[in-house]
């Protein structure tokens, strides 16, 4: 009786599934879990945390190769290119038992962050546009929720193995579990049109196929997005956006701290934020199939923006709960929509190059944000200032993607139309 019921689940169950522990695990075990090795590393080689916290920053090679990524899963398919960043996550973790001198620490650092465009959202956004063309919203919140998936699972394996056996141990586990999710996306991952609509077809969802056919086509290419007004400010936007990440997130708990919250509290206070993630990506991935994903988008940053201002601008422990509950509303649901918006705005016909594009540009983010915290805290003693200015960064993203237009279905059919008559 089995086998007929597993016959029947829709395909892009599984192929959801996969995608959201590639997602998932590729977080948790390389940012989450990153602490849980700092003590047992900088014993073993007399490392300082500055030496250690480095390898963080080379997440810009995540940035610089996503156009690249993204081109070549629209070329030749998001499977195997899956496969091989997952193999090279693996990698990274599986050589670093292997660890003699510093640079090593920072080379399989380097092999883990270039397999994370093509692990996470490059499959997330290709899989999901396609398999699930009507529920794309809630069910990308579902797949990018396998963050807080990560985060929650990842950092105790590795507290236990490490306690129970070794550092190097932990990394093998972490790499032999990469490698074999790698093995499982080739087998689970499909992308073929034609049998996406047979599938649709054969579980019921024959509504659906046309979307998922057209959906699939539709959209702009790399150049026209380039030369179209949107791309920038929608670029801008996100860019802004995610400076929650390394300009406010990884600052919390000391600002905590600093500001009244015992230890344990500071963390508690962190944790929350990351729990209320799986909610907000859940409830943001449904609005944005109402409202669309850029007017969502807007109401994200915009809670971020007053939580921070309120998180930086009192020491009042019940005004600072509730600034933490505000932020962290509209902080989960980033995750999804950041994905949501590319797609609503340019299309799934060049997806990959298109969000390429987006990640080189979250570099400034993902290196500044960070930047500008640490020199404004060596200062004045205080993350105060530094989440003022990401407030106003918030606000120039907000003001960005409200001046964007994206362009609508039907002009992308008038776009397609026109190519071809050109050629």
């Amino acid at each position: 009786m089995a086998i007929p019921l597993i016959g029947r689940i829709y395909r892009g169950y599984p192929i959801a599934l996969v995608v959201f522990l590639s997602t998932g695990l590729s977080v948790g075990m390389a940012q989450y879990a990153f602490g849980e090795f700092a003590t047992p590393l900088k014993e073993e080689f007399g490392w300082s945390q500055t030496q250690l916290n480095l390898s963080l920053a080379f997440s810009f090679i995540s940035g610089l190769l996503a156009p690249f990524i993204g081109n070549l899963s629209d070329r030749i398919g998001i499977r195997p290119v899956m496969f091989g960043s997952l193999l090279l996550i693996a990698s990274g973790f599986l050589l670093r038992p292997l660890i003699s001198e510093l640079w090593h620490w920072y080379l399989f650092s380097s092999l883990v962050y270039a397999g994370f465009p093509g692990a996470t959202i490059m499959p997330a956004g290709k899989m999901v546009g396609l398999w699930f063309p009507k529920t794309r919203g809630r069910v990308m919140g579902a797949v990018v929720a396998g963050n807080n998936f990560g985060g929650v699972t990842m950092p105790p394996l590795a507290a236990g193995i490490i306690a129970a056996v070794s550092w190097e141990m932990a990394y093998v586990t972490f790499g032999l579990l990469m490698a074999v999710l790698g093995i499982v996306a080739l087998l689970v991952i499909v992308e073929d049109e034609s049998k996406v609509e047979s599938e649709m077809n054969r579980t019921g969802r024959s509504d659906q196929a046309h979307v998922a056919r057209a959906a699939a086509r539709a959209g702009l290419t790399v150049k026209q997005a380039l030369a179209n007004r949107n791309f920038w400010l929608i670029m801008l936007g996100l860019v802004a956006a995610t400076f929650t990440y390394q300009g406010v997130l990884t600052q919390l708990r000391q600002h905590f701290e600093e500001s009244g919250f015992a230890p344990a509290v500071a963390t508690t206070a962190v944790s929350i934020v990351a729990g209320m993630g799986i909610a907000s990506k859940l409830a943001f991935g449904r609005a944005s199939e109402k409202i669309t994903a850029r007017i969502a988008t807007i109401i994200s940053v915009s809670f971020q923006a007053l939580g921070v201002f309120i998180i930086a601008t009192t020491d009042t422990t019940f005004v600072l709960w509730v600034g933490i509950f505000i932020f962290g509303t509209g902080f989960g649901g980033l995750g999804a929509l950041i994905v949501l918006v590319v797609q609503e705005a340019f299309g799934m016909k060049e997806f990959g190059g298109i969000m390429g594009l987006m990640q080189v540009g979250m570099i400034a983010s993902g290196t500044g944000a960070p930047l500008i915290a640490g020199a404004i805290h060596d200062s004045t003693d205080s993350f105060d200032n530094s989440f003022l200015i990401v407030v106003a960064v918030f606000i120039l993203g907000i003001v960005a993607l409200a001046l964007a237009r994206p362009v609508k279905a039907e002009e992308f059919d008038v776009i397609a139309a026109d190519n071809k008559a050109n050629v």
